[in-house]
């Protein structure tokens, strides 16, 4: 029996693959070649296994690269090789998104988002670097007082007062109500921004930025629909050789002169968190004064729903 042959009768009696688990078989059948030790060394059960997924994925020199299907069902054509645009791997890091939060329970209004972020701040005069790991509990509904660390510091953060207004929302509710349509998404990122297309498209990027800067829990398939909202915006451009607070390989996507970016895993593609551009300042006569600029990297380690202050996931 041939290859082909044994592939048609393993499909048989199993569905069409959705497009998460297709991701996710990609993504294993990666891991395995990685441990092979070289893609020619693929067992016979591996190459069945690139059949039935169709396609194989692979991070090559730094970048993350798509490698095709010859249209001869021949394994690979490596001149269709391509690196994956902005766009192209933020719909592949909602992908990835909509399968990690697959049956994540709706939290109650009483719970704590928690939140474990590694912070490293490497200053440009001098390379001075600094690091945190700050962990926050923040009420759900906004109703009960929160516990928020930032860069060290604990803050005791009162309830949300009727006329307080955090944007993007914090409140798991009020979330649960933002379209999770991208382009519906989009237009409310932008805020009703009317002056110019690349003032509309920066206050987009930056509200996007915002959902993941402010611990909050994402209603399902909101965070997904963030990075498919993100990848609409003419001009966003892609880092391969991205590094986050932790040390991990990734990628960045940014918009340009710009210094926030977004930056996923290279292999997976999984969110891992933020990189930015910030400064020391002193406010004289009412105007702010920078001093000291740096490099920072929030890298996001736990994300979760809790009882109570103190908790862990």
């Amino acid at each position: 029996m041939d290859d082909l042959t044994a592939v048609r009768e393993f499909e048989a009696d199993v569905a069409p693959l959705t497009d998460d688990a297709r991701s996710a078989a990609r993504v294993r059948l990666r891991r395995a070649i990685i441990q092979e030790g070289r893609p020619g060394a693929l067992s016979r059960r591996l190459m069945l296994r690139a059949a039935v997924v169709g396609t194989a994925t692979a991070a090559v020199a730094g970048g993350v690269v798509v490698a095709g299907r010859r249209e001869d069902g021949g394994g690979t054509d490596a001149s269709r090789m391509a690196p994956l645009s902005a766009a192209e791997l933020l719909h592949k890091a909602a992908v990835r998104s909509r399968a990690d939060s697959a049956g994540t329970p709706i939290p109650r209004d009483d719970q704590y988002v928690y939140t474990k972020t590694y912070i490293t701040r490497t200053f440009v005069k001098g390379g001075k670097r600094r690091t945190w790991t700050d962990q926050s509990w923040m009420s759900v509904d906004g109703s009960k007082p929160s516990r928020r660390q930032e860069y060290g510091k604990v803050h005791h953060d009162p309830p949300l007062g009727k006329h307080d207004v955090m944007w993007p929302p914090t409140e798991y509710a009020k979330l649960a109500k933002w379209p999770t349509d991208p382009d519906e998404l989009l237009e409310r990122l932008r805020m009703g921004a009317q002056d110019g297309q690349d003032r509309r498209d920066r206050t987009a990027f930056v509200n996007a930025v915002q959902f993941f800067v402010v611990p909050r829990i994402m209603p399902p398939g909101l965070e997904a629909a963030t990075f498919e909202a993100v990848a609409r915006i003419p001009g966003i451009r892609i880092d391969r050789e991205a590094v986050d607070g932790l040390g991990r390989k990734g990628v960045a996507v940014s918009y340009p002169k710009f210094d926030f970016a977004f930056i996923f895993d290279a292999t997976d593609y999984t969110y891992l968190g933020l990189r930015l551009k910030g400064s020391t300042a002193d406010v004289v006569d009412g105007k702010f004064r920078h001093r000291d600029w740096y490099h920072e990297m929030r890298a996001r380690e736990a994300l979760g729903v809790v009882d109570r202050i103190g908790q862990r996931p």
